[in-house]
């Protein structure tokens, strides 16, 4: 029975407060805890490892399974007389997503309440559902690249249009303005309110990714660089960001991706994939931004840095001047120039006097060649004189001279060949007689066999016959 705070007072007649029986808390707390201490003081239970974190050295986590989930707590005590988690003989660390097997006893932690197991004994058994998606996921998308160093896109040194994808009543969200709002209040921020856990949340953070680099794309904000995050929490917890729609959005994004998801102990998918893992969003918030006074630090020790170099530069400069002027002056280069001058000179005046020796020499061989010249010319000149006058006495011997002078004639043709037979001829036909002393033209009347042929006569015969069928010509 519930009454209002003004009336604390029960009605006559209540046994709401019955005047025996009434018990504290405390008392129901210490009942049930001792009931279920004699109840389950050895039990062992098997479940998958969830929200594990440290405190004092002692382990907290939660045990669960696909019905339940059962508070754990693994004194630091029990782990050492227990020695390290069990993993096919060697040892490992208790993590989110272990399935394990525990020696413990059943009780409930008074100050909450709440049933618990105190462990004992832990044991690995094997990877829990949510473990092994995230390992099966995470080997499929290292092979297709995409953890790949190479692909990871750098931060601009100092951006000015951010985008966070987070959920906008977290405290994720308020930390990261904190950060960025004390190291560069001057920066443009665009925050995309999604879900960051439960059904639906990773398709809203995908969404939200392709939004930011589709409003990029757009020239709608020219953004540099896409935070995505949330606060720590169980592997359930954060198992949006496990999801392959969120790895394929952040791998396809042109900008940058920051993820900052949990603390700096979870690891998701997002991390693997993005081009830098924070460890929490607030230190993606200090990787974005450095100080503005550690930037101005920087430029100003830079600035320092370069004019101490400019200066050491003019003084080196300045000496090495001196230097050679110094050099210079030892060195005396007038009296080097005349030297040189000098040699020139001499180098001059040898020159002129090879040449004009070659010229000579050239000149000699030159006159001696033409004499040689000269006289073989004439020689040649005498041989071939000889030689015509050779040729001039056999042609005056055998030449058409010498045979008209002992009384032959030659008779040509109207067309100047030379008549060899009276066949040759036809009546009416002119010829030309050349004799020694001039030229007889006749027209041809007849011809007639009457001197022998000049054929080569008959074997046997000396002299020609009128049976030889020669023929004679008839002239006026």
């Amino acid at each position: 029975m519930i009454f209002p705070f003004d009336n604390p007072t029960p009605p006559k007649g209540s046994e709401a407060f019955p005047s025996s029986d009434i018990l504290t808390v405390s008392h129901i707390v210490r009942r049930v805890q001792y009931t279920l201490e004699e109840e389950f003081p050895d039990v062992w239970v098997e479940g998958e490892i969830s929200n594990y974190r440290l405190a004092g050295g002692h382990s907290y986590f939660t045990l669960k399974d696909e019905g339940a989930q059962l508070d754990a707590v693994f004194f630091s005590g029990a782990q050492k007389r227990a020695g390290a988690v069990r993993l096919g003989g060697g040892a490992s660390a208790p993590r989110d997503g272990m399935k394990v097997q525990v020696l413990g006893s059943i009780s409930v932690y008074p100050k909450r309440g709440r049933l618990q197991i105190v462990v004992r004994q832990m044991k690995e058994c094997g990877i829990g559902a949510l473990q092994e998606a995230f390992e099966l996921l995470k080997k499929k998308l290292q092979a297709e690249g995409l953890f790949d160093p190479a692909r990871k896109k750098p931060l601009p040194l100092l951006p000015q249009h951010v985008a966070i994808v987070t959920s906008p009543s977290g405290a994720a969200l308020r930390d990261m303005l904190n950060v960025l709002g004390r190291r560069f209040p001057n920066l443009h921020l665009v925050i995309f309110g999604v879900r960051v856990q439960g059904d639906g949340a990773a398709s809203e953070i995908a969404a939200a990714i392709d939004v930011a680099n589709e409003m990029r794309r757009t020239g709608e904000r020219n953004f540099d660089v896409l935070i995505v995050g949330r606060g720590g929490g169980s592997i359930e917890d954060l198992w949006a960001f496990n999801e392959e729609i969120v790895a394929r959005a952040v791998a396809r994004s042109e900008i940058p991706v920051i993820s900052a998801v949990g603390h700096e102990v979870d690891f998701t998918i997002c991390d693997f994939v993005a081009d830098v893992r924070a460890p929490t969003p607030s230190a993606a918030a200090e990787i974005l931004v450095g100080r503005r006074e550690e930037f101005d630090e920087w430029i100003h020790s830079r600035t320092k840095t370069l004019r101490l170099r400019m200066e050491n530069a003019r003084v080196q400069a300045a000496k090495d001047l001196a230097d050679l002027r110094g050099r210079l002056i030892r060195r005396r280069p007038d009296a080097i120039v005349r030297s040189l001058r000098h040699a020139c000179e001499i180098g001059r005046r040898d020159l002129l006097r090879a040449l004009e020796r070659a010229a000579r020499e050239r000149r000699q061989r030159l006159d001696e060649c033409g004499v040689a010249a000269g006289h073989a010319w004439t020689r040649h000149c005498d041989a071939l004189r000889g030689a015509l006058d050779r040729l001039g006495a056999q042609l005056a011997a055998l030449g058409p001279e010498a045979t008209f002078r002992r009384g032959f004639s030659l008779t040509l043709r109207e067309d100047g060949r030379p008549l060899r037979s009276p066949d040759e001829t036809r009546p009416g036909e002119r010829l030309t007689t050349r004799l020694l002393a001039g030229h007889v033209r006749s027209i041809v009347i007849a011809s007639d066999a009457v001197f022998p042929s000049a054929a080569p006569r008959a074997a046997g015969k000396s002299r020609p016959s009128p049976e030889d069928g020669q023929k004679w010509l008839e002239f006026t």
